[in-house]
């Protein structure tokens, strides 16, 4: 059973916004670092973007630069992939992941402990 659980996923066309998120019921949501990966069909886990504990430290991978963006409520244990500007090639799984707090934000798969299942982000031209 997957500690992570993401949801916000579905269809959009191009030029359109989705919002992802992310919570956990059984991590201590404030002592972790968390990220975005996403795989389409044939390709690579690839990073989207990640957020330190207090949501102050954050990056990006080049592709989304400047038209996603994430953020996290600790309050509510809940983490944000606004994605805006849509293209069709950000088609794909997206995966929330997270590691304990580090002085470092993981931007590899491996920096990665806890995962969840994924939900499918679909962007037609």
């Amino acid at each position: 059973q997957a500690q992570l659980v993401e949801s916000g996923g579905g269809w959009a066309q191009a030029g359109d916004s989705l919002r992802l998120s992310c919570t956990t019921s059984t991590l201590t949501f404030t002592s972790l670092d968390m990220g975005w990966f996403r795989q389409a069909p044939d390709k690579r886990r690839e990073f989207v973007a990640a957020i330190g504990t207090t949501g102050l430290s954050k990056t990006y991978g080049e592709s989304v630069k400047g038209r996603f963006t994430i953020s996290r409520d600790n309050a509510e244990n809940i983490m944000y992939l606004q994605m805006n500007n849509l293209k069709p090639e950000d088609t794909a799984v997206y995966i929330c992941a997270a590691h304990n707090d580090a002085y470092y934000l993981g931007v590899l798969p491996s920096n990665y402990e806890y995962w969840g299942q994924g939900t499918q982000v679909t962007v037609s031209s």
